[in-house]
């Protein structure tokens, strides 16, 4: 019965090697397999929060559906008809950096949806991540982390 053991032992050990692989390749989604250049939640980015309002109010504010636009194929709104003019003539000013994914995420190369809360200004540039303990450790070396992201955005090839 101890050979036997030792086989089962060995089997149930690889089968959770295999579990917890096929777990990990799901939960944190390689780079190269980004569904879209910006992150849409129901079709609209930063779930339908206007990206100038970050700059101009120093905090998120929702966007309406009388004020949007298409761009890089997501539904951008805005509080008004200025905000969505200054993103018409400047989109990537004020569009969040990566296409709205988590920031920190994309730090090791996984692709993480992102709150609309959870967002920092740094060098005149949006960033979002997917909560506010993840924003504060990627204000910890927010250089160190932009070049991280930035070279698993660019094999995304966008």
């Amino acid at each position: 019965t101890t050979a036997l053991t030792g086989v089962a032992n060995r089997m149930i050990t690889r089968r959770h090697r295999i579990g917890a692989l096929a777990v990990a390749a799901f939960a944190a989604r390689p780079a190269f397999g980004a569904p879209t250049a910006v992150f849409a939640s129901s079709g609209y980015a930063i779930g339908g929060y206007d990206p100038v309002s970050y700059f101009r109010n120093e905090s998120p504010a929702m966007g309406s559906d009388a004020h949007r636009l298409i761009w890089r194929k997501a539904i951008w709104r805005f509080q008004n008809a200025a905000n969505m003019a200054a993103f018409e003539g400047a989109p990537r000013a004020f569009a969040p950096r990566f296409g709205g994914y988590c920031a920190m995420s994309l730090t090791v190369g996984a692709w993480s949806d992102s709150h609309p809360h959870a967002w920092a200004i740094h060098n005149d540039r949006l960033f979002l991540t997917h909560s506010t303990a993840a924003r504060d450790r990627w204000l910890t070396d927010p250089e160190r982390h932009i070049a991280l992201a930035e070279a698993h955005w660019r094999a995304a090839h966008w």
